[in-house]
């Protein structure tokens, strides 16, 4: 039998939760409390920030990979306008599928390896290279430097005992959830390390990862991935994302490893993502009250500190129309908040205090 690293346990066992920690998942456990409220108040702000979601998620998430194609092409694709034309467009395609498979269906997906397997095969489809198939070889996890030397920043799982590795993982998830000891997101961030510890596949490793973090997040009542992208929060973090792997893997084989680095960066993450999300559509407490809309706008329109134009303002206040939101720009015009220094479609305006 394997000896999982941070599910061991005895690894668990001796696992103290810190203060930092447990002020991390108590704020996620009020948020999460909050969603539900915003789905029946504003649901639909929540579809404009899900379509722009879905988007932003597969570009960061495969961009973190070195993977870049067009906005233009991306989005084609994204929307099933257009078929990939290239590996790269292939693998978005593949990432937009099973995004789509676990918003829809992530209820139903068990944690278990002929399910991970399955979803590796649909992330792989386009590109043909061991779809949906345990790595074949072993595996470094490397660092490559502007002078063109490699450093080896992890030895993962043999490729031998890969299988064994992860239905052990699995098994070992389900039974920590089950006994409920830990707080939900803290067994998610153990898992996601542990995954990217064993390396299970030849390619696709990164992107399974947080495709496994939004499906395990979703199962637990952490929707906000599905609002506010959680690969671009990483992408914006990569420095940090990396290091605290790095940190957190040293002794992993042996259970000797400091989960800490790397738990206290997921949890971070998360809670920005939760607070981009109130940035995006303000409070509870803002939506409950008349006319919120306008006051959204106006809150928008004072944070600007340089010209804006109607399609940023669009952005930043999803699910608000766009005549609401010119009519407001005059109101605040009328009001000399605000002056109009460029007419036309693409109109720009500035504050002027």
């Amino acid at each position: 039998m394997i000896s999982l690293s941070t599910f061991h346990s005895n690894f668990l066992s001796q696992f103290i939760i810190s203060p930092d920690v447990l002020s991390a998942t108590t704020q996620l456990g009020e948020y999460r409390g909050k969603q539900e409220l915003f789905q029946r108040q504003i649901p639909q702000v929540l579809d404009t920030l899900q379509q722009n979601a879905i988007i932003q998620s597969t570009e960061s998430s495969n961009r973190i990979e070195g993977i870049v194609v067009s906005s233009k092409r991306l989005e084609s694709i994204v929307v099933k306008r257009d078929e990939p034309r290239s590996r790269s467009e292939g693998e978005i395609a593949g990432y937009r599928d099973v995004l789509a498979t676990i918003h829809q269906s992530y209820e139903h997906i068990k944690v278990h390896p002929d399910f991970i397997l399955q979803l590796h095969g649909y992330l792989m489809k386009y590109t043909g290279a061991n779809a949906g198939r345990w790595k074949s070889a072993d595996n470094t996890i490397e660092e490559k430097h502007p002078d063109g030397t490699i450093r080896v920043r992890f030895v993962p799982t043999p490729a031998w005992q890969t299988p064994e590795a992860v239905d052990e993982l699995c098994r070992a998830f389900n039974r920590a959830k089950d006994i409920g000891r830990f707080p939900a997101p803290i067994l998610i961030a153990a898992f996601v390390l542990d995954f990217l510890c064993i390396h299970p596949f030849s390619d696709g490793n990164g992107r399974m990862a947080r495709l496994l973090t939004l499906l395990l997040l979703y199962q637990s009542g952490f929707v906000v991935g599905r609002y506010i992208s959680l690969e671009k929060v990483i992408e914006d973090t990569k420095v940090q994302y990396y290091d605290t792997l790095l940190r957190s893997s040293q002794g992993w084989h042996e259970s000797a490893h400091d989960f800490a680095p790397w738990l206290e960066y997921f949890l971070t993450m998360l809670l920005e993502a939760y607070h981009r999300f109130e940035k995006r559509v303000g409070t509870i407490e803002q939506t409950q009250k008349k006319g919120w809309k306008q006051a959204r706008i106006r809150q928008v329109v004072d944070g600007f500190i340089a010209d804006f134009t109607v399609a940023q303002l669009e952005e930043m206040c999803p699910g608000i129309s766009r005549p609401t939101i010119t009519r407001t720009l005059n109101e605040l015009g009328k009001e000399g908040v605000i002056e109009c220094i460029e007419l036309g479609r693409h109109a720009k305006w500035i504050k002027k205090r």
